[in-house]
C-alpha cells in the first residue's frame, strides 16, 4: 500500500556521493564557473562571494555562502572577503525571514571533515531558517526530511532577493 512507504528518492544520490571519497571538483568553484546560475542554484553574486541553495537542504531556504577564492578555513580570508561574506548572511536572514517567517536561524561553518564539512577544501557557511516542530519523527523513524517546497520552488522565490 502506498501509504506505507515513504518515498523520497531525491535522497539516493547524496547517499551514494556522501560513501564516496570527495570529488575531483570542488563544487563551490565548478558551480560559479559553470555560468549557469540557474542550474547552478546559485541565487546571488557578490564582488568576492557567492549565495547557493544547498542541493541536500535541511529545511527549505537553506542557504550556503562562498568565496570566489579556494580556501579552506576562515583564518585564509582576508578582511574584505570576510566582511562581504557576513553582510551576505545577514542580507539572507533577513530575506529569509521574510519570505519564509522561520521562528529562528542555525547559522555557521563545519570546518574541517571531523567537524562536518562535506566539502573541507573550499569554506562556506550555512544559513538554515528553523521553525518550531520542524525536527519531528520523519528524520528519526524513516531517515527522511519532509520539504514542502521543491529546490526550484525555493530559487524562485529567493532568485533576485539581495538587490
Amino acid at each position: 500500500m502506498a501509504s506505507e512507504r515513504i518515498w523520497a528518492p531525491w535522497r539516493l544520490k547524496y547517499v551514494k556521493d556522501a560513501s564516496k571519497d570527495a570529488p575531483d571538483e570542488c563544487i563551490f568553484c565548478s558551480k560559479p564557473a559553470a555560468d549557469d546560475d540557474h542550474a547552478s542554484l546559485i541565487v546571488h553574486r557578490g564582488e568576492r562571494c557567492f549565495v547557493l541553495l544547498n542541493l541536500y537542504p535541511y529545511t527549505n531556504g537553506h542557504l550556503m555562502i562562498a568565496p570566489f577564492d579556494h580556501v579552506g578555513g576562515i583564518q585564509e580570508l582576508n578582511a574584505d572577503t570576510t566582511a562581504e561574506l557576513m553582510r551576505l548572511a545577514q542580507r539572507g536572514i533577513s530575506i529569509l525571514a521574510d519570505t519564509y517567517e522561520p521562528h529562528g536561524f542555525n547559522v555557521g561553518f563545519n570546518q574541517g571533515r571531523v567537524a562536518g564539512a562535506g566539502v573541507e577544501h573550499h569554506i562556506h557557511m550555512h544559513v538554515v531558517p528553523r521553525w518550531g516542530g520542524d525536527t519531528n519523527f520523519m528524520p528519526v523513524l524513516a531517515d527522511t526530511r519532509v520539504m514542502p517546497q521543491t529546490l526550484e520552488q525555493t530559487y524562485e522565490a529567493l532568485r533576485g532577493r539581495f538587490g
